[in-house]
């Protein structure tokens, strides 16, 4: 614990260390709970707050108090050793949360691969040249975080790996929103600078893959100008924001957007702090359970080499322009309009039935971002689509140490398929 600092994360600090507290409690409230059972022989409420509690406690917290009660459910044991049991469980717990903080913190890997060459640049957007020698492969990432999640380690590159086999791999960098920027829509991402980066591809007909967010511009994109390409592949790409159970967590999101339009009208972007603090509340207990797991990591092994990646890659995010952050909060999470049919993109809706090209979507099993059954809808409503089931989370599918076997592998065999 001795080394400097070389990093301020993971952010927002106060928020996770918050959350990381609101568990102990609802532990405290679980042991509570079992040891002092309510009068009458009737069972414990957890279906609302708790007078002891500053807060309602939330479905996703009645989740967590219930695993909780049934882990600390030790037979044999008093009420008071009960109490204490998970009080030192919490104490042993605080400190495997500040240890794994403080080694992530300390630890010496620094991210020095350079970017390939810039074959076109537009305002703060950057198309960069991976090499390969096939087709071209235009990949477009998320609006709202670094595209490097696709080059991340020079061992472990999803881009440099595709080029590898023969692929002509470019990768639209959205970059840093720059004032003019600020002001874009979603059509001036699609119509505007997306277009234009696909009309400076070298070669042929492209194949254009998107990736969560990046997949929606992309088939908005596709949609408009299929002359231009000869497939589509989409990973982890949402289309019905309502699927299954989700639209009560999506209309959450939106009802959120009155409150957030302060910082939208004084910084013009929805700040980078504030989207993570959003992707927290998707799984409020995954960041104190990863910085414990990584505290009994061996720092010097090539596993904690790539959490350190990856860690670093979360908390150098991107803000979103103020009118993408409104229509998106607002039309994609708070009404369905993808789902809906009623997304438009310079007035034309988005439709994908009418893709005229062959399509490959990855749907992660594990994904807590983009609920599988939302990526799902998407698939079935290409008409010609092959769609592939990955064992793996949102980030895990694309950039995690089995993403070769799990995803890219079906990707380019997908590829290599498709008619010239």
């Amino acid at each position: 614990m001795t080394a400097p600092l070389r990093r301020r994360g993971p952010r927002p600090l106060p928020l996770h260390l918050q959350l990381a507290l609101m568990r102990a409690t609802l532990a405290m409230q679980a042991a509570q709970m079992m040891t002092e059972p309510p009068s009458c022989g009737a069972s414990p409420n957890w279906s609302g707050g708790s007078a002891s509690l500053p807060w309602p406690i939330t479905q996703a917290g009645q989740r967590e108090m219930q695993r909780i009660a049934a882990a600390l459910a030790v037979a044999g044991h008093s009420p008071e050793q009960l109490r204490t049991a998970v009080a030192r469980r919490l104490a042993e717990q605080d400190r495997a949360l500040i240890a794994g903080i403080a080694a992530y913190r300390r630890h010496p890997f620094a991210r020095d691969l350079p970017d390939p060459p810039v074959l076109w640049r537009e305002g703060s957007s950057r198309l960069l040249d991976y090499g390969g020698t096939g087709a071209p492969l235009l990949v477009v990432p998320s609006l709202v975080n670094r595209s490097y999640v696709l080059d991340l380690l020079p061992e472990h590159s999803m881009l440099r790996w595709l080029a590898a086999q023969g692929h002509r791999v470019l990768l639209l960098d959205w970059g840093w929103p720059e004032p003019a920027e600020r002001g874009f829509t979603l059509t001036d991402y699609v119509a505007g600078r997306l277009e234009r980066a696909l009309a400076a591809m070298p070669g042929g007909r492209a194949v254009m893959l998107g990736y969560c967010m990046g997949g929606l511009l992309a088939l908005a994109a596709a949609l408009r100008r299929p002359e231009r390409l000869r497939g589509l592949a989409l990973l982890a790409t949402p289309w019905n924001f309502h699927a299954g159970d989700t639209a009560p967590r999506a209309q959450a999101l939106a009802a959120l957007l009155p409150g957030l339009e302060p910082w939208l009208q004084a910084t013009g972007t929805l700040p980078v702090d504030l989207i993570q603090s959003l992707f927290a509340g998707l799984d409020p207990w995954s960041l104190a359970n990863k910085f414990r797991a990584f505290a009994r990591l061996p720092q010097d092994t090539p596993r904690a080499r790539h959490f350190v990646a990856l860690e670093d890659w979360l908390n150098d995010g991107v803000p979103l322009a103020a009118p993408v952050a409104r229509e998106t909060l607002e039309g994609w999470y708070g009404r369905n309009d993808p789902g809906e049919g009623r997304w438009r993109v310079a007035g034309a809706a988005v439709q994908p039935g009418a893709l005229q090209v062959p399509a490959f979507v990855a749907i992660p099993r594990g994904d807590r971002i983009v609920p599988p059954a939302s990526a799902l809808a998407l698939a079935e409503a290409l008409p010609d689509v092959h769609h592939e089931v990955v064992a793996a989370g949102h980030i895990g599918m694309a950039a995690g140490t089995r993403a070769e076997a799990a995803l890219w592998q079906p990707l380019d065999a997908w590829l290599r398929r498709l008619p010239g």
